[in-house]
């Protein structure tokens, strides 16, 4: 039997070429993963805030509405300034004795602390 015709393995140069094709997978990856993973932080924040503006509001209402409430967020996971959502920052949809009102989120990042206040008349203002 021939020893040539017995090769056995992948070339260097076949091995290399599978290298290069996972280093370019890997390198479209991770900016599409940290993207994904941002937008994520993101979403808990605003239903960490949405949680806040719920508890304010029920204060609010059990209290018979004489008095200010305020809700904290102190745990802030964006790594980034801004938010990811289309069309700019974020509203909470309010509906307190009958009128409906948009609230804007103001611009976060990590370590900020959220405060939902509903004042004694009912308006509703989310501050950094």
């Amino acid at each position: 039997m021939n020893k040539k015709n017995n090769k056995k393995g992948f070339t260097l140069a076949e091995l290399l070429i599978v290298v290069a094709i996972i280093a370019v997978l890997v390198a479209i990856a991770i900016p599409i993963f940290t993207k994904q993973l941002e937008r994520s932080r993101e979403a808990t924040d605003l239903s960490n805030i949405r949680a806040a503006y719920a508890e304010a509001v029920s204060d609010y209402l059990a209290d018979g509405s004489t008095t200010a409430k305020t809700a904290t967020v102190t745990t802030i996971k964006q790594q980034t300034s801004g938010w990811l959502i289309e069309g700019g920052s974020p509203t909470l949809k309010t509906r307190i004795d009958g009128a409906e009102a948009d609230i804007e989120i103001p611009d976060i990042v990590k370590g900020d602390t959220v405060k939902v206040n509903v004042a004694a008349n009912g308006t509703v203002t989310v501050t950094k």
